[in-house]
């Protein structure tokens, strides 16, 4: 919901989130990448 098939963060004009959330958002998604939960890079 919060990444694009290509495996972008949405910004949060798209998803609606506030400022605040969108942060957290940023760094769990950062986070779930290193852990290698999910791609950097998909749809290659």
């Amino acid at each position: 919901k919060f990444i694009s098939e290509r495996g972008k963060i949405l910004p949060r004009r798209v998803t609606g989130t506030s400022a605040k959330y969108q942060r957290k958002l940023t760094v769990a998604i950062k986070r779930a990448r290193q852990m290698a939960l999910l791609p950097y890079v998909a749809g290659e």
